[in-house]
């Protein structure tokens, strides 16, 4: 005997989730159907279960599968807000995607919606053609389209999603835009750093090796920074990049991508305005997909998908496990310590009332003006902190540099002996 999960409305209205076994789907829907109520969503516990995890080979090929056939967050939102807008003024999908297609100026992209319309003339629906394309549309995305396709409300979830991809977006480019001038500086500052080592450096080097000069510790570590810096420029580039390529391998196995994440949230201010960036983006996630019709578990398979860091991927899958041991959403949520307590606060009278996915959205309307609470913090502090640190670094290298000149009596007798 099978088990299935299922979604129903009681007699109240109020969303119903549970398994139920039976030999068949059919018998599984007859069995609900007795029960009363209606009948959003049956599936077998198996599809809604765990997926197979990938192998760090699988991990890399995606992502180079991504970077060749992915388009521009703002390519996808201009996308989805278009289709949304013609399914709901009465064009079929085929003859929207159609209409899309022939005005899409980003190349990779309108091949796509020329593929994706062949395939619906030839009786795919939109999220099965949509689903031969994952380095575009994301599981999340397929999954709301295939729940709105089953529930008969497509241009609503087109819309839901569309408004869902466009905050995604505006907070991603609130947290880019806080990052953007410190990003700048500090390359700014290495590119600066190492012009004194290749060229002033070595200057100074010159002068004190004629002298004989006895030179400071400090001086002498600069100047065999810099040998190394002048004589050895391919093998240093090498180096960098290599180092950088590694931290990338090591970032896409679980261990590493879990350590490194752990370590980016203790980062002062910035630190917590990732995590409040991911909260929003879990809380919205969860109650778009909640408010679609989308079962418990999956949910949770979905949203650890998308939070991307391994910290909260981690305790979202630990509540999937003792969720289906029985615990409560907001009693798992707070056993793993990683959920703020509104947000707990706000899922436990979500459970309660049976209106979870409006107190979620709630939830990630507060988390994101908190996001924009530390940006407008961040833009005021960052700058005077960063001309110190670069004050300090240039001057540093530069007192070293002209160390052994301010003895340079000392160093004269020293080169005349």
């Amino acid at each position: 005997m099978a088990t299935f999960t299922y979604i129903i409305k009681d007699v109240k209205g109020a969303r119903v989730e549970g398994v139920v076994k039976a030999d068949t789907m059919d018998l599984a829907v007859d069995k609900l159907s007795k029960e009363g109520g209606t009948i959003i969503s049956v599936k077998a516990a198996a599809e809604s279960a765990y997926k197979n995890k990938m192998t760090l080979f699988d991990k890399l090929a995606f992502t180079v599968y991504k970077i060749r056939t992915g388009v521009s967050l703002n390519t996808l939102v201009f996308f989805t807000r278009q289709l949304a807008t013609m399914f709901a003024a009465g064009l079929t999908i085929e003859k929207a995607i159609s209409d899309l297609e022939s005005v899409e100026k980003n190349k990779k992209f309108k091949k796509v919606l020329r593929k994706m319309t062949e395939d619906i003339k030839k009786g795919f629906s939109l999220s099965e053609a949509m689903e031969q394309h994952p380095g575009i549309f994301n599981p999340l995305y397929i999954s709301l389209v295939k729940a709105g396709e089953i529930s008969g409300t497509l241009h609503t979830i087109l819309d839901q999603l569309s408004e869902y991809l466009e905050k995604v977006q505006d907070t991603r480019q609130k947290v880019w835009s806080a990052m953007a001038y410190p990003i700048f500086i500090l390359v700014f500052l290495a590119v600066v750093v190492w012009g004194l080592f290749y060229f002033i450096v070595p200057m100074f080097a010159g002068v004190y090796g004629r002298m004989h000069a006895d030179l400071p510790a400090a001086t002498q570590i600069a100047i065999h920074i810099s040998n190394v810096v002048k004589n050895h420029v391919f093998i240093t580039f090498f180096v960098v990049i290599s180092f950088l390529f590694s931290m990338f391998i090591i970032y896409l196995t679980d261990r590493g991508k879990y350590v490194i994440d752990t370590l980016a949230l203790k980062i002062p201010v910035v630190g917590n305005l990732m995590k409040n960036s991911i909260i929003s983006k879990f809380a919205r996630t969860f109650s778009i997909l909640m408010g679609a019709g989308v079962p418990i578990m999956d949910t949770l398979e979905l949203s650890e998908n998308v939070v991307q860091n391994a910290v909260i991927e981690g305790a979202i899958r630990k509540s999937r496990i003792m969720i289906k041991e029985g615990y409560s959403v907001a009693s798992a949520f707070k056993k793993t310590g990683a959920f703020p307590s509104i947000l707990l606060q706000l899922t436990a009278t979500g459970e309660e009332t049976g209106d979870m996915d409006t107190l979620l959205l709630k939830a990630a309307e507060f988390y994101e003006k908190l996001v924009d609470s530390v940006i407008e913090r961040l833009t005021s502090l960052i700058e005077p902190l960063l001309i110190v640190i670069m004050a300090t670094v240039v001057g540093t290298v530069i007192v070293v540099t002209y160390l052994p000149i301010f003895y340079l009596g000392m160093a004269m007798r020293s080169g005349l002996k």
